[in-house]
């Protein structure tokens, strides 16, 4: 898929589903790209994959920025979206603007910033600065210190109606593509259906145009800390704890190196 989003949109208009993924660097990025993914997010999640954080509100600009770098490197196909982390955006939109333009100067195809209703303005001011914006709602991690924690969100029928109310607004206000985390799989429906920017879904359910999830739950490298919603499409963290083990063996018995 090119990253060039009218694609995104005429494969929605075509009722193509695509896939995201998360890459944090080179080689991870460069395996994305030549699995044939359509997309790569350069998540803030970074911090609690790579750094071992427990959430991801410790993720700094500059982070992103030099994660950014390195995974745009690495591919010249998928759309490069990557994450305004927690106080990089929230107080203005010129602090939003700053931001934005330090993540795109670094390769990033499009921003994604989380927030619903108080980020209308923001994604109205990026968008007509030439900043692509990817909305977030629903699940948001950089507010689980008011959610409580990494909680399912929409469902009560008034949390779901504020959630819907959001993306036409956030739609509205600019945003190129809405993401859609851990809310019912029927309200991610019907915001898909009701919008004509590609939608993305994290336990959302299949009705959204494009899934995401964490390259690190897909490959199973991380099978304590995956969300339920997740996948492992291989058991990695046996497989290369064994390698580790099958290398160590052969050090200590003088097989390698012969």
């Amino acid at each position: 898929m090119s990253k060039n989003i009218a694609n995104w949109e005429k494969a929605k208009r075509e009722g193509k589903k695509l896939a995201f993924i998360t890459a944090y660097d080179f080689p991870s990025a460069r395996l994305a790209e030549e699995a044939g993914l359509d997309g790569i997010l350069i998540g803030d999640s970074v911090g609690m994959m790579i750094a071992g954080q427990p959430d991801t509100l410790r993720v700094s600009l500059e982070q992103m920025v030099y994660h950014t770098t390195i995974v745009a490197r690495a591919v010249k196909t998928p759309l490069v979206m990557s994450d305004l982390p927690f106080g990089s955006f929230e107080e203005s939109p010129a602090q939003a603007f700053a931001a934005s333009a330090k993540l795109i100067k670094a390769g990033a195809d499009i921003v994604k910033l989380e927030g619903g209703a108080p980020m209308v303005e923001t994604v109205k001011f990026l968008s007509a600065r030439a900043i692509p914006v990817c909305a977030h709602i629903g699940l948001t991690p950089q507010h689980i210190k008011q959610l409580g924690g990494f909680k399912r969100q929409g469902k009560t029928q008034e949390a779901a109606s504020k959630l819907f109310e959001d993306a036409i607004a956030l739609a509205e206000a600019g945003a190129r593509m809405l993401l859609m985390e851990a809310i019912p799989s029927d309200l991610a429906t019907e915001i898909s259906r009701r919008l004509e920017i590609p939608t993305i879904g994290i336990g959302a359910g299949p009705g959204t145009d494009a899934q995401i999830l964490v390259m690190h739950d897909v490959l199973g490298l991380n099978p304590d800390r995956a969300p339920p919603f997740a996948r492992a499409y291989v058991n990695g963290a046996a497989v290369l704890r064994d390698a580790l083990a099958q290398y160590a063996k052969e050090v200590r018995s003088k097989i390698f190196p012969e």
